[in-house]
């Protein structure tokens, strides 16, 4: 086999099967036979809808690759130097590859890699996760447990990393209760992850009708709320006027912000990963009178992602019940199509021959 399907995003809200050349792995490189490649919520804004630009890049940030930086599967052919992993482990990606060299990478954070000659994202800058195969660097695989999925693999690679991140730095334990604003897959994770972690309540807030239904249904959430213009007046309700020591903000809205900030209770922490949209709040009386702490998260690290993996195991949870789609390379623009509707949970695309 030289040649497979591979999905192109041209920006104009349509998705692009084409036939591209299956890639040999070179020195520290893992060639991986996808299993499944999730669609993100920074794909549609940034690539799917229109080709955006990032601070700090020369031009649009998608460079015509091959879409898709959440994927995972199991490695078929490895090049010269890998050391980790062998012909057949199962793997997740994690979707920057940096320069191994800055502080950043060195940390595990290659999303912040401070070498833009050198960083580069699946999906973005180089071949993505929605083809048949991928080649990916060594250095950004970590395993898949043989406990999940592709499909939780490819969930975890990218939303669930995210949430987990944003729920470590707010240190929520077994004495905090949680909000999460927008119910989006973001917002889901973090409410897994924080039945994972011990939070005692969660409560979700969300302004689709249809993502507010799916939440309900998935028993993660012990109340969800309609985002609606009585919001504030339903989270006094629902906390006896308290408010929750946890607030996460999934939304990317500066009204959902709002809601997050509202929603906290005195001396709460605010995790902020909703990408795009502004902050707008009135400071003494919402943030510095109740002695709130603001965090802001961006994904997380190569050690985080591998972490969470195991911890998914260890607490029976399988991010793949989030997942309402799943379909074929063949019928990408569908899949774009159903996940740009903000309708539905997470979105998959799966090879026909990982199906």
């Amino acid at each position: 086999m030289t040649t497979m399907k591979g999905v192109f995003l041209p920006g104009d809200f349509t998705a692009v099967l084409r036939d591209v050349e299956v890639p040999t792995p070179g020195p520290g490189q893992l060639l991986v036979r996808v299993g499944a490649s999730g669609i993100c919520g920074s794909d549609l804004s940034y690539i799917y809808r229109g080709h955006k630009t990032h601070v700090g890049q020369e031009g649009a940030a998608y460079k015509g690759v091959v879409a898709g930086h959440e994927p995972s599967g199991q490695v078929v052919e490895t090049g010269p130097g890998c050391r980790r992993f062998g012909v057949g482990d199962r793997v997740i990606v994690y979707h920057i590859s940096g320069c191994g060299r800055c502080s950043n990478c060195r940390r595990g954070h290659m999303i912040s890699c401070s070498d833009p000659e050198r960083r580069s994202a699946y999906g973005w800058q180089r071949d993505g996760g929605h083809a048949e195969y991928i080649l990916v660097e060594e250095s950004t695989a970590v395993p898949l447990p043989d406990e999940l999925s592709c499909v939780d693999g490819a969930l975890i690679a990218c939303g669930f990393g995210t949430a987990y991140e944003g729920l470590l730095r707010t240190g929520v334990g077994g004495r905090d209760d949680l909000l999460v604003v927008g119910l989006g897959p973001v917002g889901l994770a973090a409410a897994m992850i924080a039945r994972g972690l011990g939070a005692t309540r969660v409560l979700g807030v969300e302004r689709s009708l249809e993502r507010a239904a799916h939440a309900r249904s998935l028993g993660l959430f012990d109340d969800v709320l309609i985002a609606d213009d009585g919001v504030a007046e339903a989270l006094d309700e629902a906390t006896g006027g308290r408010g929750c020591s946890v607030t996460m903000d999934c939304s990317g809205s500066a009204a959902g912000r709002s809601v997050a900030i509202r929603g906290a209770a005195e001396w709460g922490r605010v995790s902020l990963v909703g990408e795009g949209g502004r902050l707008e709040t009135e400071v003494s009386d919402l943030l510095l009178h109740r002695q709130l702490t603001l965090y802001a998260s961006w994904v997380t690290s190569l050690q985080a992602m591998e972490e969470l993996a195991f911890r998914l195991v260890r607490w029976g949870a399988s991010p793949e019940r989030l997942v309402t789609d799943v379909l074929p390379l063949e019928k990408a623009d569908e899949a774009y199509r159903l996940a740009d509707s903000g309708r539905t949970g997470k979105v998959c695309l799966v090879p026909t021959q990982s199906a």
